[in-house]
């Protein structure tokens, strides 16, 4: 049997912060439930929390990782996979001989693990055209090491490395609080070839080396159809202190629809470099936060923006910095100048970086802020814009021909096609922030939409996804992105005939689009373009979540204004979640389109419409809205270890004995402690517990809303409950509804979880819910421990 000593084997979803030295990797066959069931039955090893462990099933090839507590231990395990490869293992040891049946390979961590195969994929494309001795830019992640002279060591000899083969460092950057060390470097064409061969005397085979891959690329934004903007009178005399941040590209900070609006902060100096005709991304965005889609004509929000470059010339990463750094210098620096901050909307990606089970580092960084500084991250899913075949067209005529019904059907199934090739970018797979998908939403009129015509409309009749939109699910199967907000309606222009028709989205225009400010062409100055895609998204649920902080104030005043920052901020992310909704008619395409069928298969058809829709679309107006027929109470506080929280919810006697439809939905958002290489990334969890008064209300739970497992993987737990017959109300009845901190994973957290929670009651149609409701709760509803 294996000697362990007195240590452990710990099987680890994600090496971050661990000791190759230690690891073993186990290359699984199949399915990785089944490879977890074979693992519990080895006595003396520590299976990490499940729901970590399981991968995408859309992975083929996935990954665990098992740590050993020592090199003896180690070659031990090597020893016993060859044992049973040769068919010798003896008696005692069948437990073993299970797992190997689930495992393709078992080996130590090597270059296969440092040079990833997406990480190759791009290499290539990169190297393509270049001379042996043209430089690349890589960004060289090393072994984290807690000691200081050792992590001193490790990026002394990868330096040496470097240099032998005439490459150069050109930034460093190492974060233990994540558990981060990178170099990046350039390095010949040649060398850039031996690593992606995994060549063992190359870079890849230093032991210092963590992972390789290319400099960080950002996603782009274009505006199309750019037009003379209106001399528009502001509508607000003076604007208040910023509670919102924009992490983005350098706007026009002098267009008329920004000038005023504006706390411009350059801490890196990119705007005087940046050529003002290319600042599309951090104009849009701007723009977006402060007036929405201007086809809307909103009102701009009362506070200034505080707005912080992290975008060079041409909107891209500055080259000679590791963006992952920047944007923690960004965020500390300015958590010390702008304490009120709440929200920072963050609408960038790293083309580079989409999430394959295991964290970015970038994703991390936000986790670690979110929690340690009480910021809710607003982050954009990623836009996926290479071609991609529709194998039921062969033609763009049948394209065009084809009814609503047939188009979206045949949408579904080609994305469900290259699922794996289109997952979150990062940082989307971020835990404690909000991950927002585009919907094909917009307010383009029936005129300009005629100008669309040469394109295609993939959804002509369905509120969905863009296809443009990267898709879930998030770590550890969270449900991600978690919001659908509007990303303009995305057409598809036909770019390829062979077998079939291949399609990629149409860039945004005044036919498909959100309007927003945009740079200057051809000396024109003050103009007004057309965005589209998560960026755009996530920056419009920025601008939602600063309206609920305003209509908060406006309520409670100061009352609000005094509840502690980070509270503020969960609540926030549990409000701007609890109105989303599946759009029924696109869930039951993809229900339908991708199964599976037959009893027994509705969690799995929950997971495909998940991928697509997350909790789903949210409407702004719904998210603030006071309508009559409903009523939604909030709550907030803290939850010590192992510890309940109950909301005594009010249930109005306007619904009692009307057997109509109604629904009671609940959502709890917190933010988790995170630390990488703990037994368990996400520490501490929440959960809503399931009421005892659902019978009394006539309502079950919600057949079009991702299920209690689905819903409790995440920072985010949404609960929905439905019916239609009769609920029993009783006079001043109320609901308890208990918020439970399950154990700590892992080492107990000491500190206590801040938590948000948002309910609503509803019957569409009785118009004296929400009188009745707000009689009754004065002052706002309080958390009771």
């Amino acid at each position: 049997m294996l000697a362990r000593g007195d240590g452990v084997l710990e099987l680890r979803a994600d090496p971050a912060g661990l000791a190759p030295e230690r690891l073993l990797v186990f290359e699984v066959r199949g399915s990785i439930s089944r490879f977890a069931e074979a693992i519990r039955q080895v006595a003396g090893l520590e299976l990490v929390d499940e729901e970590e462990l399981e991968s995408d099933e859309e992975d083929k090839q996935p990954v665990a990782y098992l740590l050993v507590p020592d090199m003896v231990a180690l070659r031990s395990l090597e020893s016993l996979w060859r044992r049973w490869q040769a068919g010798q293992l003896g008696r005692g040891e069948t437990p073993w001989a299970k797992v190997f049946d689930h495992l393709r390979d078992l080996r130590a961590w090597g270059p296969d693990d440092r040079v990833q195969s997406a990480d190759r994929t791009f290499l290539s494309s990169i190297l393509e055209g270049h001379h042996d001795n043209d430089l690349i830019r890589l960004e060289i992640e090393l072994v984290f090491r807690a000691n200081e002279a050792s992590a001193r060591q490790s990026e002394e000899e990868t330096t040496r490395a470097l240099i032998a083969r005439g490459g150069q460092v050109l930034s460093r950057c190492r974060l233990p609080e994540i558990s981060y060390h990178a170099l990046l470097a350039d390095i010949p064409a040649w060398a850039v070839r031996e690593i992606i061969a995994r060549e063992i005397g190359g870079i890849a085979g230093l032991d210092a080396v963590m992972h390789i891959r290319p400099q960080s690329e950002a996603t782009a934004v274009e505006i199309g159809d750019a037009e003379d903007a209106p001399e528009a009178a502001d509508q607000i005399a003076e604007l208040g202190e910023p509670i919102l941040a924009i992490l983005d590209g350098v706007p026009v900070s002098a267009h008329r629809r920004l000038a005023r609006h504006i706390d411009l902060d350059d801490p890196f100096n990119l705007e005087p470099d940046a050529l003002v005709v290319t600042r599309a991304h951090g104009t849009a965005m701007a723009s977006l936060v402060i007036h929405g889609d201007l086809n809307r004509g909103e009102t701009p929000l009362p506070r200034k923006i505080h707005m912080i470059p992290v975008l060079g010339n041409n909107d891209d990463f500055p080259p000679n910095r590791l963006i992952v750094d920047m944007i923690y210098l960004a965020v500390t620096r300015l958590r010390d100048q702008r304490p009120g901050i709440v929200i920072v909307n963050l609408s960038l990606g790293n083309r580079y970086r989409p999430f394959q089970n295991h964290l970015s580092p970038w994703a991390r960084l936000l986790d670690r802020l979110a929690y340690r500084f009480g910021l809710l991250f607003v982050v954009s899913a990623g836009n996926q814009v290479f071609p991609f075949g529709m194998p039921g067209y062969a033609t763009s005529r049948d394209y065009e021909a084809a009814d609503a019904a047939s188009r979206a059907r045949s949408m579904v199934e080609a994305l469900h096609g290259v699922m794996a090739d289109r997952r979150l970018l990062s940082p989307a797979e971020t835990i404690n922030g909000i991950t927002v998908g585009a919907a094909n939403i917009d307010a383009v009129g029936p005129a300009d939409r005629a100008m669309a015509r040469a394109l295609i409309d993939p959804f002509p009749a369905h509120v969905a996804a863009n296809p443009s939109s990267s898709l879930g699910p998030g770590f550890a199967r969270s449900v991600k992105p978690d919001i659908l907000m509007p990303g303009a309606r995305e057409h598809m222009a036909c770019v390829g005939n062979h077998r079939h028709i291949d399609v990629r989205p149409a860039m945004a225009s005044r036919g498909a689009g959100l309007k927003v400010a945009a740079p200057p062409r051809a000396g024109r100055e003050n103009l007004d373009g057309y965005s589209n895609g998560t960026s755009a998204a996530a920056a419009l649920a920025s601008r939602t979540c600063h309206r609920i902080h305003d209509a908060l104030e406006a309520a409670y005043g100061a009352a609000f204004l005094q509840i502690p920052a980070v509270q503020r901020a969960v609540l926030l992310k549990a409000l701007l979640v609890h109105p989303a909704q599946w759009p029924q008619e696109i869930a039951e395409v993809i229900k339908t389109t991708l199964g599976p069928t037959g009893r027994g298969q509705a969690s799995k058809q929950r997971d495909n419409i998940r991928r697509f829709l997350g909790y789903g679309y949210v409407d702004a107006e719904d998210a603030l809205a006071c309508a009559a027929d409903r009523a939604t109470f909030f709550a907030t506080g803290v939850l010590e270890s192992n510890r309940l929280a109950t909301i005594d919810v009010p249930v109005p006697v306007a619904i009692g004995g009307k057997a109509r439809p109604h629904s009671l939905s609940a959502t709890v958002a917190w933010f988790s402690p995170v630390l990488p290489g703990r037994k368990t990334y996400r520490s501490s969890r929440l959960k809503i517990v399931t009421p005892a008064e659902l019978d009394a209300l006539a309502v079950s739970t919600e057949r079009w809303h991702p299920d209690e497992n689905q819903s409790n993987r995440g920072t985010v737990s949404s609960r929905r409950w439905s019916g239609a017959n009769a609920p029993v109300v009783t006079p001043n009845m109320t609901v308890p509804l208990v918020i439970q901190r399950d154990p700590d994973q892992g080492t107990a957290i000491d500190d206590a979880i801040p938590f948000g929670v948002a309910v609503t009651i509803c019957m569409p149609g009785e118009i004296g819910i929400y009188d009745e409701v707000r009689a009754r709760v004065v002052p706002p509803v309080q958390a009771r421990p």
